[in-house]
């Protein structure tokens, strides 16, 4: 009997990680205040002896916090759950990101987590079209809005001042057979270029405009409040942010952290992220309500180093094109 117990305690060892599971977890992040709140709850729940404190702000400003406290020899946080990847390769070209090869990323496509461990994308969140339902055109292509329809009537976020605005634009630009010529139709075709998601929402669903490129979870929660908005997937693909999750490497508890990640990559902590109504990252979650089957949307492509490299050019190219 104590044999087969010994062995069982043995088993159990192997399979949970061998982390104190008690302490803090500083947490810097770019989520929306409910969405940090309710995954900072959930990880306590399941670690109740961790103490999860979140920071949470803009990805530019995050990093600006960060790197304040970096200079100063004091940085806080222990993981950086942000906006985008490109932030996360300049991270660790730097060498500021400890790297979790250990992770267990089963069910997530290789192309969603850096090859080393450095970060892991928790969640698909696409850009489309929006379109108000007055709308007579219900464009289906990205090649639609630049149609005599959409003339003057499309909402756009700006590269210049939105980070997935700027991934949008990269992926289309590489992707499409158009390239950046796609961008000069639109600016041909008075598409307006300022602001961020929110904005071009507030101007979809108040029939200022018509059409527009918008983050998919915006339309399709407001589409289920009764707003007059419907979101399209274009045929061609549509682009991604995948919100990845990273450990510092000046992080004061890495075990926790560690575990962090962990949560955040399971099938738990993808379920939680489609219950805020988020695609999950993580192959067989059920995706949340309004959206189309998984198999329907197709991700495009998208080089996070070549973006990086190419940055300050792909903003001028956008700058020159809308006179901005």
């Amino acid at each position: 009997m104590r044999i087969l117990l010994a062995a069982g305690l043995m088993l159990a060892s192997a399979l949970t990680p061998a982390f104190a599971q008690e302490g803090k977890l500083v947490l810097y992040t770019s989520q929306p205040n409910t969405d940090a709140q309710q995954t900072a709850d959930a990880f306590m729940a399941k670690y109740p002896g961790i103490t999860v404190e979140w920071v949470r702000d803009g990805t530019p400003k995050i990093m600006a916090k960060f790197r304040a406290e970096l200079e100063a020899g004091a940085p806080l946080a222990d993981v950086l759950l942000i906006a985008d990847v490109v932030t996360m390769e300049g991270l660790k070209a730097e060498g500021l990101l400890l790297n979790y090869p250990e992770a267990d990323t089963t069910g997530f496509d290789a192309s969603l987590f850096d090859e080393d461990g450095a970060y892991f994308s928790t969640k698909l969140i696409t850009t489309g079209i929006v379109y108000n339902t007055a709308a007579t055109m219900v464009p289906a292509s990205w090649l639609d809005l630049t149609k005599p329809e959409a003339k003057g009537q499309i909402a756009m976020p700006s590269p210049l001042t939105s980070g997935a605005a700027l991934i949008h634009t990269v992926t289309l630009t590489d992707n499409l057979a158009e390239g950046w010529d796609f961008y000069s139709a639109l600016a041909a075709n008075g598409a307006q270029a300022s602001g961020g998601n929110g904005d071009v929402l507030t101007a979809v669903a108040g029939g200022e405009k018509l059409y527009g490129m918008i983050v998919d979870y915006l339309p399709i929660r407001e589409a289920a409040k009764g707003a007059p908005v419907a979101f399209v997937f274009p045929t061609e693909g549509v682009s991604a942010v995948t919100e990845p999750a990273a450990i510092l490497a000046s992080a004061h508890n890495p075990d926790n952290a560690k575990l962090f990640i962990d949560f955040l990559l399971s099938e738990e902590g993808q379920q939680l992220a489609s219950s805020q109504g988020y695609v999950p990252a993580r192959d067989g979650i059920a995706l949340p309500a309004g959206y189309p089957d998984r198999a329907e949307i197709k991700v495009l492509p998208y080089n996070a180093a070549a973006a990086l490299a190419n940055e300050t050019a792909n903003k001028e190219q956008f700058g020159e094109i809308f006179g901005q």
